[in-house]
């Protein structure tokens, strides 16, 4: 069975989307899909439960795995800018097989996003409409569950179709609304970080290690999910006016600036509030309640509400990309391929993006999801890292203009070992899903892919 087969790093074959986007665009992208809950719930959790102050060292360690694997995809990125990101690459490299199963990880990853942002919006309204003494009929306020008398969560439903809706549109149009929560959602933490700093008391960062080393690694395995969305930087290669350039440089500019910010936010924040208090789900607003700045963080908590639009449009816009460039390949059925003649969008994946996410957001729980899209992700990366260390050997050292991972095979082989490590920190369970999801995975490629691969035609 040829399940190596490969494709060719065919540069000349960009030409079935507008090309629109720009180095701010795929930054503002980058941007909006991984600063989101991170930055507004996960900094509190991790600091109360894993590693207290040290939560920044952690967000650093974090930071040091995901730059060594956005150097890989950047130089990917540079080399062979094709559409579909890790799957693409994979599919240059290692053949199908490699390419269907990053693919896939990748469709379980921004699946989950879309879903769970979307539960977490209707968490938020649902508690904005009890505050005005609204409610909705109980059996609509959340996911299947007959014991408790819920069966479809309505709000999660319907913002997953108005994105669904809105990311059809020309993607210029569509990255507009994106970009806009960025700049609000700049705003928001800017507004923290500039109040908060007046109320830092440095007692609050003693111990500043409670957990040990052990916790800053704990911590680090958590947050590390906070960067995971800057693959979606890689989704829009058919749709950017110059992608071996501005693809490598939007997703190292969206790594850095998130990690700015999240060191940042994480000093401040445990330096106003004892980490012991900060287990709630809006440590950002409630360390500004806690200083008697309850306006200021109600502000945040409007604006957090707000912005994580940018998540859901980030990660349904990249779903769809991807999908669409599965099905180009025909591993996926080619009614998938088809484009909107007006906007130049790929319509049909959308819609199927949406329709997947819809039925997850509205009726399941996403619990286990959830340690799913961790451990999908990580996976991933992993096989980026050593793509690189093939691609060299295909293609040879980059060509000027192109860009480089410096140390090859060192930093590759390191990025390698430190997704593996923090794999390493989840559980049983966690590890038993993973590996019923790639069973799954594999069923769908070899009872449906590979016989309608396109490469098998040939």
């Amino acid at each position: 069975m040829k399940v190596f087969r490969k494709k060719s790093a065919d540069k000349q074959a960009l030409s079935y989307l507008t090309k629109e986007l720009t180095l701010k665009d795929l930054i503002m992208l980058g941007i909006g899909a991984v600063i989101g809950t991170g930055i507004f719930v996960i900094t509190g959790q991790a600091s109360a439960n894993y590693a207290g102050p040290s939560l920044s060292a952690s967000f650093i360690v974090a930071a040091i795995v995901v730059i060594l694997s956005g150097l890989c995809f950047a130089e990917f990125a540079s080399r062979v800018p094709i559409s579909g990101g890790p799957y693409g690459y994979m599919y240059v490299v290692f053949g199908e097989l490699s390419a269907w199963m990053a693919g896939w990880f990748l469709i379980c990853e921004y699946m989950l996003a879309v879903s769970s942002v979307a539960s977490g919006w209707s968490g938020y309204v649902q508690g904005f409409l009890g505050s005005i003494n609204l409610s909705l009929p109980h059996a609509l306020t959340a996911s299947y569950n007959p014991k408790e008398g819920t069966y479809v969560d309505l709000i999660a439903a319907l913002v997953i179709i108005f994105i669904t809706l809105w990311v059809t549109q020309e993607v210029k149009k569509a990255l507009r609304l994106n970009n806009l929560m960025v700049w609000v959602k700049f705003g928001i933490i800017i507004l923290f970080i500039v109040v908060g700093v007046f109320y830092v008391d440095p007692n609050n960062w003693q111990p500043f290690m409670p957990y040990g080393t052990k916790g800053i690694m704990n911590g680090a395995a958590l947050v590390f999910f906070a960067f995971l969305g800057f693959d979606a930087i890689s989704m829009a290669a058919e749709e950017v006016k110059n992608p071996q350039k501005d693809i490598p440089r939007g997703i190292i500019g969206a790594i850095v600036i998130a990690t700015l910010l999240y060191i940042t936010v994480t000093m401040v924040l445990t330096g106003i509030v004892p980490f012991e208090q900060l287990g709630i789900g809006d440590p950002v607003a409630f360390a500004m309640r806690y200083v008697n700045k309850g306006l200021i963080g109600s502000i945040i908590s409007v604006g957090a509400i707000l912005t994580l639009l940018t998540v859901t449009i980030s990660m349904l816009y990249s779903l769809a990309r991807l999908i669409y460039a599965i099905s180009k390949d025909g591993l996926l059925p080619s009614f998938l391929q088809k484009i909107d003649e007006k906007r130049r969008t790929p319509k049909n994946a959308t819609y199927v993006a949406g329709g997947i996410a819809l039925f997850f957001a509205a009726a399941f729980p996403l619990t286990i999801l959830a340690e799913l899209t961790n451990i999908t992700g990580l996976a991933c990366l992993v096989m980026m890292s050593l793509g690189i260390l093939r691609l060299r050997k295909q293609l040879g050292a980059p060509k000027k203009g192109e860009f480089r991972v410096p140390f090859v095979p060192v930093l590759p082989l390191v990025s390698v070992i430190a997704c593996i490590f923090l794999m390493t920190r989840f559980s049983g369970v966690t590890w038993l899903v993973f590996v019923i999801t790639s069973v799954i995975g594999l069923i769908i490629y070899f009872v449906y892919g590979y016989q309608h691969s396109h490469l098998n035609k040939k």
